[in-house]
């Protein structure tokens, strides 16, 4: 299996969840959307180009470690906005206000959440690997990334290089195991898909824990949709 190793690290990062309304939550980890997106903005894809991001997603197999668990960040936000105020989005379109005049006495107001001080290792394998973009592009396109890279939101720019490097691995549970966590503790967390798990049964599970998620993203719908099982699993740390 050709892998691509990532390390997600910076001051802060926000690996978004169902939102509602103006409130945005975080998980402790990314989803296949969130890794998805930002390979997709190193490749130099346009928001507007959802087929090449669905199939980007829909070839994505990934697990995760939590190396750093961090702490949750509560931030609220609040701007005062006239009527011919505009702000920038990652969708390309200015966004402002609309109504009446009364509208605009009140400023513009919402809640995010982010993980400060976290660290997060990735391991991601593709279908159909000699299809382009390969595992060879996605790192090439990490080390020169066609635009700024932000983990989750905007401001979360990243402290370090993306990139780990791309190994040649049995399984992604091995090649996350071939990087050494940097938490200097006695356990960490994988977070893998179901199929994946059942390599890990051989070895010794301090705890495991079966999450239902909305992981992806239907990028030509601009929605969440569907859920799939995410196995949590503690582990000992290999020698």
């Amino acid at each position: 299996m050709h892998v691509l190793l990532m390390r997600l690290e910076a001051p802060l990062m926000a690996f978004g969840r169902e939102m509602v309304d103006a409130t945005g939550p975080t998980r402790d980890d990314p989803d296949v959307s969130l890794i998805t997106g930002l390979l997709a903005n190193a490749l130099g894809y346009e928001r507007s180009e959802a087929d090449k991001h669905q199939t980007l997603q829909d070839r994505i197999a990934m697990a995760v470690r939590i190396d750093r668990q961090g702490q949750m960040v509560f931030d609220f936000q609040t701007a005062q906005l006239g009527k011919d105020d505009r702000g920038w989005t990652t969708r390309g379109i200015p966004e402002g206000r609309e109504g009446g005049v009364g509208t605009y006495k009140s400023p513009h107001i919402r809640f995010r959440h982010y993980r400060a001080d976290a660290a997060v290792t990735v391991a991601l394998s593709l279908t159909d690997p000699d299809d382009q973009p390969t595992v060879d592009d996605l790192a090439e396109a990490l080390t020169a990334p066609a635009r700024p890279l932000f983990i989750g939101r905007k401001p979360c720019v990243p402290a370090e290089p993306l990139l780990i490097g791309v190994a040649e691995r049995e399984s992604l549970l091995a090649a996350l195991d071939s990087v050494p966590p940097i938490d200097g503790g006695d356990r960490h967390c994988h977070v893998l898909s179901r199929k994946d798990a059942e390599k890990v049964e051989r070895l010794r599970i301090y705890g495991r824990e079966d999450q239902q998620r909305t992981v992806r993203r239907d990028w030509v719908a601009d929605v969440h949709a569907g859920r799939e099982t995410r196995v949590v699993v503690t582990l000992e740390r290999p020698s």
